[in-house]
């Protein structure tokens, strides 16, 4: 019988410089609270714990949006060279005091990721044996994406763009998926994006 799968831990990226928004858009409102605050909140009501939230842009100003949530900040001062170094230093923060079993590597820019989605990903990963679990949204592969803690050295030696994609590609066979609805893949780098997903969570119900 496999070993009980215990606690799963968040890393959540945040440290870009959002060039295509022309403003930091983890710092815009968006139902009532920053984009930045709305996804480490989320986690956190997930249960994901730790929560990393990995800076590099305006670190200071980003701190400030999470304040009073329970979550560990890790700075990556290399941000500008890719994701992959987020990733890593969110790994590099995570220690062994922490017993963490899993991970879930979640962008701070995709508003419509619920807690109820994150606490799936976490369910399937304790419910079965797979070391990685995927979310899909009518197709397409994206984040959050759950890992196990035997694909932790693959995370911590990321090298190059669109590496995280490797890792996927390697265990894909091996691999739980959960489907989400395409809608929830919206995600916000150009203005327009911004005021589409701000209209709709705004014209909507409170999202939990």
């Amino acid at each position: 019988m496999p070993a009980e799968r215990g606690a799963v831990a968040g890393i959540l990226l945040a440290a870009g410089t959002a060039s295509r928004m022309g403003k930091d858009k983890l710092l815009l409102p968006i139902g009532g609270e920053s984009l930045l605050r709305r996804a480490a909140r989320r986690a956190t009501e997930a249960g994901l714990h730790p929560l990393i939230v990995v800076l590099g842009h305006e670190v200071e100003r980003m701190r400030g949006e999470l304040e009073g949530l329970r979550c560990r900040i890790a700075v990556n001062p290399d941000y500008a060279e890719g994701i992959h170094l987020s990733v890593r230093a969110g790994m590099a923060a995570l220690t062994e005091g922490d017993a963490t079993d899993a991970v879930v590597v979640m962008l701070g820019d995709m508003p419509f990721v619920t807690r109820d989605m994150l606490a799936r990903l976490v369910d399937h990963y304790r419910g079965g044996s797979a070391p990685l679990v995927i979310s899909d949204y009518d197709g397409v592969k994206a984040p959050p994406m759950l890992y196990d803690r035997s694909l932790f050295p693959e995370l911590r030696a990321l090298q190059g763009p669109g590496c995280g994609r490797e890792v996927v590609k390697r265990h894909g066979a091996e691999a739980a998926v959960v489907s989400w609805p395409a809608a929830a893949l919206a995600d916000v780098d150009l203005p327009e994006d911004y005021e589409r997903v701000r209209g709709e969570i705004e014209a909507d119900t409170p999202r939990p």
